[in-house]
């Protein structure tokens, strides 16, 4: 549950549809929402992707909030979800909602924080590849 309206950060073993983000930022003042969704493809590092998991720290929800309350201001309102556990290719990984008054101010937001979701919320992802190796993928960066 979010800490309060407009700034959710959930991590969740589901599907996601970028719409519960959009939902939870979206109000009448907002000329911008914009929505960044990963999504998983099939290659990473020149080497053919076949699927992949995701684990997360069991606070991890907790990082993630942390950074969204950074990010939100009188104006500008932000919520996001990663998802867990086993993956596809073409399943959405992580979605990231942003909205404020004008275009540029809710881009520069939605990058910063997906930047920043990358580098410091505890999640790992564990990749296998079409050969059948296997490998954690930037698990030392956080």
């Amino acid at each position: 549950m979010p800490s309060e309206p407009g700034c959710g950060g959930d991590i969740v073993d589901h599907a996601l549809d970028p719409r519960v983000c959009e939902d939870r930022v979206r109000t009448d003042a907002d000329g911008a929402v914009v929505t960044f969704t990963g999504v998983v493809r099939n290659h990473h590092g020149g080497r053919a992707v076949a699927d992949l998991r995701y684990e997360a720290h069991p606070k991890a929800d907790r990082f993630l909030q942390q950074l969204l309350d950074r990010h939100r201001g009188d104006d500008v309102r932000v919520a996001a979800q990663h998802r867990v556990g086993d993956l596809a290719i073409g399943d959405l990984a992580v979605v990231v909602s942003v909205a404020a008054p004008h275009r540029g101010e809710a881009f520069a937001v939605c990058e910063r924080v997906i930047d920043e979701i990358k580098n410091q919320v505890p999640i790992w992802k564990f990749e296998t590849y079409v050969d059948g190796d296997t490998a954690w993928v930037d698990a030392c960066r956080r």
